[in-house]
Formats: C-alpha cells, sequence, structure tokens
C-alpha cells in the first residue's frame, strides 16, 4: 500500500495531496467519513472523483445519478484536459483564496469550482454535438451552484471563481487562463445579435465583484476589472479599470494581478 500510494504521489501529486488530506479529515471528524469515502476515498483518480461529484450534485428526478456519471467518465476518458484543467483549478484555488486551506476543499464544497467542472463536461458535450444534453447540464449547473455558463463558452485553466453566486458568462465568450472572478460577475452580450457577441477575457485577469462586462470586447491580459465597474470598451493589457462605464485609471500594478487579488485602485502587491 505504501508503495503504491507513493507511485500515486509521483504520478499525480495534486490528487495524492487531496487523499492525504481526506484521510486526515475523516481521523479528526468521524463524522463526515461516509462522506469523504465515498466522495474521494473511494475513487482510485481524480477523474473519477470528478465524475462521481458532478453527478451526485447534478442528478434529479428527470436525469438519475448513474446516467449523469455514465456521461462524466466518456467526458473524462475521451478528453484528459478536462482533468488537468481541474487540478490546475484546484491549485488557482488554493493559493489565491484565503478560505481554501486544503486542495480538497474546492472538490468538496466550493460551488464555483463545482460548476466550472460541469461546464467543462457540457463543453465537451457541445463540441460532440449533443447540445441538448449541454443544455440539460447548463439548467441543473444554474438551478444548484447559481453559476450560469453557457456549454459553448470556452474557459481557460487555472480558474479561481470565489463565492461563485450570480457568475452569468455567455455562449459565445472566451476566458483565458490564470482568471480569477468574483461574485455576481456578468460576461453578456448587449442586444439581440446571432453572432460572436461576449467578451474574450485575456490570461492573468482579475475581474472584481459585481462587475458586467458587455459585448464583443477583448480584455487585455493582466488586466485588472474593479468591482461594480461596467466595462462597454476594449481594456488594453496590464490596465487597471473603473467605473460606469468603466475607464482606464492607471496600471495593473504587477504582472500577474488575478493572483495577486489586490482589488486596491492604487495598485497591487505582487510576489509571483
Amino acid at each position: 500500500m505504501a508503495k503504491t500510494r507513493a507511485k500515486i504521489a509521483e504520478l499525480d501529486p495534486v490528487w495524492a495531496r487531496i487523499v492525504r488530506e481526506a484521510e486526515e479529515v475523516v481521523a479528526a471528524e468521524p463524522l463526515l467519513g461516509g462522506s469523504v469515502h465515498i466522495s474521494i476515498l473511494h475513487h482510485r483518480t481524480i477523474e473519477r472523483a470528478l465524475a462521481y461529484r458532478i453527478s451526485l450534485k447534478l442528478a434529479n428526478g428527470e436525469m438519475s445519478e448513474q446516467i449523469l456519471r455514465e456521461i462524466c467518465d466518456e467526458a473524462y476518458s475521451s478528453d484528459p484536459s478536462l482533468a488537468l484543467k481541474a487540478r490546475a483549478d484546484i491549485q488557482a484555488t488554493f493559493e489565491r483564496d484565503p478560505a481554501c486551506h486544503r486542495y480538497l476543499q474546492p472538490l468538496l464544497y466550493f460551488k464555483g469550482f463545482q460548476a466550472v467542472q460541469s461546464q467543462r463536461v457540457a463543453h465537451w458535450l457541445w463540441n460532440q454535438g449533443r447540445r441538448d444534453l449541454s443544455y440539460f447540464f447548463q439548467m441543473r449547473s444554474s438551478e444548484v451552484f447559481g453559476v450560469d455558463i453557457h456549454p459553448a463558452a470556452k474557459i481557460g485553466k487555472g480558474i479561481m471563481i470565489d463565492h461563485a453566486h450570480s457568475i452569468v458568462i455567455g455562449e459565445t465568450a472566451v476566458v483565458g487562463d490564470d482568471v480569477s472572478i468574483l461574485h455576481s460577475v456578468t460576461l453578456g452580450g448587449t442586444g439581440k445579435e446571432d453572432e460572436d457577441r461576449h467578451p474574450k477575457i485575456g490570461n492573468g485577469v482579475l475581474i472584481g465583484a459585481g462587475a458586467k462586462v458587455l459585448g464583443n470586447i477583448k480584455v487585455g491580459d493582466r488586466s485588472r476589472i474593479a468591482a461594480g465597474s461596467v466595462v462597454l470598451a476594449e481594456v488594453p493589457p496590464c490596465k487597471t479599470v473603473a467605473g460606469v462605464p468603466a475607464k482606464i485609471v492607471g496600471e495593473a500594478g504587477c504582472d500577474q494581478p488575478s493572483r495577486s487579488m489586490d482589488q486596491k485602485l492604487t495598485g497591487c502587491n505582487c510576489s509571483d
């Protein structure tokens, strides 16, 4: 058993850490033993654990947990990048969210992480041409998590959605890598056009709580959008925008605003 765990740790350090933390939870809080075992310790891989967690959360009277789990298993087996992105999301959440003290917390407790993983499966279904099933995933994710991400939206890796209440991301939106999004953010359109109509968010962007980014506009890499802003025009890279409508108020202040999570308009402190 020790050799097996050492091999797992070498091949998949994120999953190995989650398993170790799960064992610590069971030892410290036996009342959670059943839940932790069935959610984590019962599974051999993070892919299986993700499939179980998503299916458990999204199942209802219309679609059973067993059917949803088979769909998720198929998605993770067909596209290994789904689980790789999930690992990056876990690490991003652990590094950026001061309320996250263990790797297993996003998998077990954080609806932002769970909603993004559900959308990744829905996006896989969308690309397979299984549009109605992908819409079911979107509907249930919105009902369960309060996060409404269209299955066609393209979401990068290393995504951290903090609190994740009332997040809306539209059909033609693109979110780059290493992006941090706070609650009540909308990446939406501005009218009834049926073409490319949603924002394109660059890498390393920080989007503050309540911000609305509307229309087919580009938000440049490593920029910051202040809380409560309404962004209607393109944002250059490495800038901070604020206001209604949002205007450039200064530089982003560091190379990685999405990692520093500093939302002060005077700049940010970033050690990365």
